[in-house]
Order: C-alpha cells, then structure tokens, then sequence
C-alpha cells in the first residue's frame, strides 16, 4: 500500500466558474439592477429606449458585480473570521486572491464603456461613483472604523435609480434624487435586522456594526427613525408629478407597515435580554439532579 499523501482532486470547469460567479454577488445584484431598470419607465415616461435599457441593466451589472468582487478581495481576511463567509472561494483558498481584484477592476472598466456608449456619459459616471463609493468608503473605510458604516456607506446601493434616471433622461431631477434617498434611508432597519442575527460573526471578526458596539437596542431605535424617513422621501414622486394616485397608496400602505413593524420590533426583548429571561426562568424551575448542574454550569458560562 502507498504511503504517499493523497493529492487533491482537480476541480471541474463548472465548479472554478461557479467560484469565480459567486464573486460578483449576483443575488444582490438583481436588486439592485431592478432598482436601475424600474425607474427607467417613469423616468422616459412609459418609452425608455431599448439600447438604454440593455446598456443600464448590462452596465450595472458589470458595476455592482465589479465592486462585490473587490470587496471580496480586500475583506478575505475578516470573511474568513466569520461563520457565514468563511466558505466563500477567497479565505477558503479556491482562487487566487489577486484574480478576484483584477476581475473587479476590468468589470468596473466595461460598466463605464457600456454605460456610456449605450446610454450616456452622466450615467456611466454615476455608475463608476457608486461603486468607487462601495470599494472606498464603504469598505475600506467605513466598515472597519465605525457604528455607522452601513449608513454612510449605503449610499452605493443608493445609485442605482439614479443611473437608471440618467440613462433614461440624461439628467437628473428631484424625484430622482428621492427615489435614492428612499433606497438609502431603506439600508439601514434591513441591514440592523439582518446584523442583529449574526451580531456574534461581527464581533469575532472585529467588525463594528451597530448592533455589535451600541446594543440590539439602540439599532431597533434607530431603525425607527429611518423607516420613518423612508417613509416620508417616498411620497415625493407622488407631489413631483411623476407618479399617480396608486403609487401613493402602495407607497403610504408599504411605509406605515415599515415604521409598523419597526416599533412593534423595539417593544420585543432583544435576544440577550430574551436569553437572560430564560436563564433566570430556569433556574427557578423545579429541576434536579443533572438538570440543576446544566443549569448552573451554562449560567456560570454566561
């Protein structure tokens, strides 16, 4: 029998590819290339022109799935800290780190090509600056440095409307500008939600997101202003004339539900308060023998 260690098998085409696709997040992308597109039809009031579609939707693909791949590149090293990204192709080792900033780089490139050959310069400049601001501010800024990354940095996944507005008209207007400003004061109470869940991936990694260094509380608090204001920037299409009756209605009903749910979720108990409950609960509870032990050892370890 052969002592000689066991080489690792080579990996099919399929595989590498699929590596090298989940690079530009393409589930995050769809979003926000429907935010792009949807405002196009508004915008060019019901007959954007076809080129300008395929070259926003084109274009914003290439632009946002560009940023994601260098974002995958400089935050290899806190992806690998937490459960969730750990996996991805880059801490795990699947791709060469470098391929992934290059690929980012080129993509980015093509989106101002297309964008602007397509389209029209003002959107393809507004396309570079979002994701400038997502690779610059956001992460490698940002992120990394304060409670409020996700709030400041949001602003990148705000530009999409905006290019989409451009590409359509080339120029923009208010209700452009607020229809960015709906996405951006949006980011922050999904995004909290989302952290809130996985706030012990962020501490690991060392990441300061607000749930991690304010508390689950202040979040929920916060979370409630902006779905506030995220309420309010939405009616503005609505007084701008550039939608109807029934925007406003879907708008109000969407709104009111999102302050709604925000503080009915700031009435819940936190996890950690959830989890104090339920140890002080135990404890009370006529338990014995092992059931006791357990008891006091996780309390101990809490």
């Amino acid at each position: 029998m052969s002592l000689a260690p066991a080489l690792p098998r080579a990996r099919g085409l399929t595989s590498v590819a699929r590596d090298y696709i989940s690079l530009l997040k393409l589930r995050v992308v769809l979003l926000l290339d429907a935010t792009a597109v949807g405002v196009m039809v508004p915008a060019a009031h019901g007959h954007p022109r076809v080129s300008a579609v395929l070259a926003v939707l084109v274009g914003g693909t290439l632009a946002a799935g560009g940023a994601h791949a260098i974002n995958c590149w400089f935050d290899r090293d806190i992806d690998a800290a937490m459960n969730r990204t750990r996996r991805r192709p880059l801490p795990d080792g699947r791709i060469p780190a470098w391929h992934a900033l290059a690929l980012g780089i080129v993509l980015v490139g093509l989106s101002v090509i297309v964008l602007w050959a397509g389209a029209n310069l003002l959107a393809a400049v507004l396309a570079l600056v979002g994701a400038l601001l997502y690779v610059f501010v956001y992460t490698i800024w940002l992120k990394r440095s304060t409670p409020q990354n996700i709030v400041i940095g949001g602003a990148a996944g705000a530009v999409p409307p905006l290019v989409g507005w451009a590409g359509a008209t080339g120029h923009l207007d208010l209700t452009a500008l607020s229809l960015f400003a709906v996405i951006f004061f949006w980011t922050p109470p999904h995004f909290w939600a989302l952290a809130q869940l996985i706030k012990s991936d962020y501490a690991r990694a060392n990441i300061p997101m607000l749930p991690v260094v304010a508390g689950e509380r202040s979040a929920k608090r916060q979370t409630v202003v902006y779905a506030a204001l995220t309420l309010l920037v939405s009616l503005v299409p609505f007084f701008t004339g550039s939608a109807g009756s029934v925007y406003l209605a879907g708008a109000i009903v969407l709104g009111v539900g999102l302050v709604a749910i925000s503080v009915l979720d700031l009435e819940r108990p936190t996890v950690d308060e959830a989890a104090v409950d339920l140890f002080d609960g135990l404890r009370r509870a006529p338990v014995h023998g092992l059931c006791r032990l357990a008891i006091r050892s996780l309390t101990d370890w809490r």
